[in-house]
């Protein structure tokens, strides 16, 4: 399962640079993040480092897409091979 960012994203700029994937964009409005990259930081640390600095709490997990730790792992892997 990919992360998204509510509509409480106060564009403070702290969870960009910390993306490893740089799945962190800003939009039209506020942050977002690309599914399509988004490995919830897996292959490369614990936790998801854009939550871990969010000083208010607006990156959740997102039911749109779900996905394993398994398809996370797969993804990473696939997200390195291409040299992302």
């Amino acid at each position: 399962m990919s992360l998204f960012i509510t509509d409480e994203c106060i564009n403070c700029d702290v969870c960009e640079p910390e993306c490893p994937n740089s799945a962190i964009t800003q939009g039209d409005e506020i942050y977002e993040i690309d599914p399509a990259l988004c490995t919830e930081c897996v292959g490369h640390f614990d936790e998801p480092q854009c939550v871990e600095v969010c000083p208010v709490d607006c990156i959740p997990k997102d039911p749109d897409n779900e996905e394993t730790e398994e398809q996370l792992q797969g993804k990473y892997e696939l997200l390195m091979a291409a040299g992302k």
